[in-house]
């Protein structure tokens, strides 16, 4: 069993000798076993780990600040692109011999394009650390970006894109996000075509040089490893990493309001964003509370009312996304067109009705799906390590799962109600993809926040 703590301090070194007291005290970071731990080295990269003693594997999940925020306005699609070129060779080695080095080692691997990071994930055993890290280390510090990968790259951007067409629900979100968030935040992820036909192998390496940087970057690692013995040894692959970065700011303020694209079609996609605290708010918590009676699963009020009790729609639900600085509350709702616009009345009555907050019931149940979904991901490596490395991005450290546990736990049912009943109203942002467009609801506000 893992055994972690409640608490989060700096960390501090001890005086000279290594190894356990036997108390859970190791190395020469005088913490206790399983704690996460911190260490941020001298060309800005934070590390944060989790030793689990009793894992096989690891996992890393490294955040570089080169998201899609920071493109150039011509050319959005490079944190797609550079995602995608720094699968294909690093270091000394060329694209093939990358991977069979990582496909020998058995490190299973990923990146992520994202709005405001370009995520390195893996997963491999923890005695081939001292041989993968570095491999991995490599994507991101010396990416080779070999001109004949380009155009295979940008056409699987390009196939990203294309797919919307036949995925009108991800197509929703895409115009909400543009919609409803200010520019650059508003972006999509994906980049866009004329963008994406703007870029040249310069363009990559510029981004790739500017963005791909150790200030501002997160390394969370999660298994079996011991932390001061991985300071000094990532420490070493760091010696010729370096750079920094700035920070995006909002260039424009969002059109919100209500948009429809018409389609010949025997569906209806609605969607919907509403402002909602960002994950530094105090009321951070009870939101995630009044979304999930909202929408947790089969038992929440969207799937009761509107879709079990009177049968208007094929999918419906919401959830609560959010991060440092922002956050929404996101509808989604599938429907026949002869049934759209009571669809869209009855979610929008329903996201009004949390203001009379919410029972005992739905509140008990709230708790025990948050905190089965946090002990189920403090379980799994991969999900720690992306977990912590989210946390020290948002908050600045990263939190233990007693932590997160303890903050779902200090909720109280009255704190919940005495939230719904005080938020302010809020407009809400729509967007449908449909044979014709719904009444507006965009100057309808809704007591959601």
């Amino acid at each position: 069993m893992i055994v972690l703590t409640s608490h989060w301090r700096p960390i501090q070194r001890h005086l000279p000798g290594s190894g356990c007291d036997g108390q859970g005290l190791c190395g020469r970071y005088n913490v206790r076993m399983n704690e996460v731990l911190q260490h941020r080295f001298r060309q800005g990269l934070v590390l944060v780990g989790q030793p689990m003693r009793s894992a096989q594997s690891m996992a890393m999940s490294l955040l570089t600040p080169a998201g899609a925020v920071m493109e150039p306005e011509d050319r959005q699609g490079l944190t797609a692109i550079l995602a995608e070129m720094i699968m294909r060779g690093a270091g000394d080695m060329d694209s093939r011999q990358h991977a069979d080095a990582l496909d020998a080692l058995g490190v299973v691997r990923n990146t992520g394009n994202g709005l405001l990071h370009l995520r390195l994930g893996a997963t491999f055993l923890a005695d081939r650390a001292e041989e993968s890290l570095p491999l991995l280390l490599d994507m991101v510090r010396a990416p080779r970006l070999p001109e004949k990968e380009l155009e295979p790259c940008r056409e699987l951007a390009l196939q990203d894109i294309a797919a919307l067409a036949d995925e009108p629900q991800q197509r929703v979100f895409e115009e909400l996000g543009r919609r409803h968030h200010p520019m650059p935040f508003g972006r999509s992820t994906l980049g866009r075509t004329e963008g994406l036909g703007r870029i040249d192998l310069d363009s990559v390496r510029r981004f790739a040089g500017d963005h791909l940087v150790a200030d501002g970057a997160i390394l969370a690692l999660a298994g079996r490893f011991e932390f001061d013995q991985m300071v000094d040894r990532i420490g070493s692959m760091l010696e010729s990493w370096g750079g920094a970065t700035g920070t995006a700011s909002e260039t424009s303020p969002p059109p919100r309001g209500y948009q429809h694209e018409s389609t010949e079609s025997a569906q209806v996609h609605i969607g919907l964003a509403i402002d909602a605290p960002n994950l530094l708010s105090d009321d951070s918590m009870l939101e995630r509370y009044a979304v999930g009676a909202l929408s947790g699963g089969m038992s929440g009020r969207l799937f009761a009312e509107v879709r079990e009790k009177r049968g208007l729609c094929y999918a419906v639900g919401a959830r609560y996304s959010a991060d440092r600085d922002r956050g929404t509350i996101l509808v989604y709702a599938g429907t026949r067109p002869e049934r759209a616009q009571e669809t869209l009345d009855v979610t929008v009555a329903e996201l009004s009705r949390l203001a009379e907050g919410i029972d005992a019931d739905e509140f008990d149940r709230v708790r025990v799906g948050l905190k089965s979904t946090a002990v189920m991901q403090g379980e799994s490596t991969t999900a720690r390590a992306a977990s912590m490395a989210a946390d020290q991005y948002i908050y600045g450290k990263p939190r233990t799962l007693t932590e997160i546990v303890e903050e779902i736990e200090e909720v109280t049912l009255d704190k919940v109600n005495d939230y719904l009943a005080h938020r302010p109203a809020r407009a809400i942002t729509m967007v449908t993809i449909g044979p014709k467009p719904l009444n507006d609801p965009s100057q309808a506000e809704v007591r959601v926040s």
